[in-house]
């Protein structure tokens, strides 16, 4: 306990990766005319820290997004807001835009995220930027991601547009997914014609955190390619509402000890081990619902998978180079029952010398 003796309260919740917290970081604004000239939408946040932060820069990653944001510092607890403008004159077609946040709070960057696909309503209908093909059938992207959905809550159907190219109607004759994946569909293409499919993922159904991979095989009539397989991705988390800033402070509240693991060189073939602290600063039990890291290649373990109020529990992680070299970064992601910042990402990196 030598560690959380010597570090204050308000430097522990310094530690944390994001002191301000966005119900949102990524909003999609599907189809947008660009007859109707800029859309715009506002990302909300409060500042779960314990002192007042100030917004100092919001850097879009584009001149078509024009950001603007609460100029007076936020004290704890406290609401603000983000707004980002796009500009769709002249920019047909599918578009993901990023808005870079930095405060006067020690700690990373906040990236935000907006999207969407452009659409000329005076131009000629046609799948500009359907480029797949599939047979006779063309589609934007080689597989279907429905971003982020919730364990505990009913999530929304996602459409992705297909353009039949031939001459010829092409009937869907049947699905073959996994029971917590449905796909509504037309049962007849027409020719030449700009449709949709629609997915509903059930994560309840599959029960799992984290980011998911399955797939399914869609059966048509298409002489060219009869069944067409495509990846389906999601990534799962937990729904929690709002809080007010006294529910704040009665949650369970997960702490790292730092967000960024070093594990240095690295002799190729020898395998490593390294720890970190984490520990529940809040009220209530935390539980660790999920661990899931992005490599196989690096194995963590919990000593403890729910922490009392001030229990602490050691985070083991162990890297296996073997087959790899040079700068590896890989990340561990944690999903806990913190309504305020209940997904949080370990970044992993070392260098493998040969």
């Amino acid at each position: 306990m030598q560690f959380w003796a010597l570090v204050g309260y308000q430097l522990s919740f310094g530690q944390v990766a994001e002191p301000l917290f966005f119900q949102d970081k990524s909003h999609d604004f599907g189809d947008v005319v660009e007859q109707n000239g800029p859309v715009m939408h506002e990302f909300i946040f409060f500042n779960k820290s314990m002192q007042p932060i100030t917004i100092l820069a919001v850097q879009p990653s584009c001149g078509c997004t024009t950001p603007g944001w609460t100029k007076e510092a936020i004290a704890p607890g406290k609401s603000g807001l983000i707004k980002a403008s796009f500009d769709p004159k002249g920019r047909p077609g599918y578009f993901n835009k990023s808005l870079t946040v930095t405060t006067d709070f020690e700690g990373t960057a906040i990236i935000l995220q907006i999207k969407g696909n452009v659409i000329d309503t005076k131009a000629e209908t046609g799948p500009y930027d359907l480029v797949v093909e599939k047979g006779n059938l063309r589609f934007r992207n080689t597989s279907f991601n429905v971003g982020k959905v919730f364990l505990n809550k009913e999530n929304p159907a996602v459409e992705f547009p297909l353009y039949n190219n031939s001459n010829d109607s092409i009937k869907i004759l049947a699905v073959v997914a996994p029971p917590h994946i449905k796909l509504v569909y037309p049962k007849v293409l027409p020719p030449k014609l700009l449709t949709k499919i629609s997915i509903v993922y059930r994560a309840n159904v599959e029960g799992k955190y984290g980011f998911c991979s399955n797939s399914l095989t869609i059966k048509t009539t298409d002489k060219m390619l009869p069944e067409k397989q495509f990846p389906v991705y999601a990534t799962v988390e937990e729904y929690f509402a709002p809080l007010t800033p006294e529910e704040q402070l009665a949650a369970p509240t997960l702490v790292v000890n730092d967000y960024q693991l070093d594990f240095g060189k690295i002799r190729n073939g020898v395998e490593v081990t390294r720890s970190l602290r984490a520990r529940n600063r809040g009220k209530k039990d935390l539980i660790i619902r999920h661990i899931q890291s992005n490599c196989t290649c690096l194995v963590v373990n919990f000593s403890r998978m729910k922490l009392k109020p001030n229990e602490e529990a050691t985070i083991e992680f162990r890297f296996d180079p073997t087959g790899r070299e040079g700068l590896q970064n890989k990340a561990l992601t944690i999903y806990a029952n913190d309504p305020v910042n209940p997904v949080q990402r370990i970044l992993v990196k070392g260098y493998i010398d040969n």
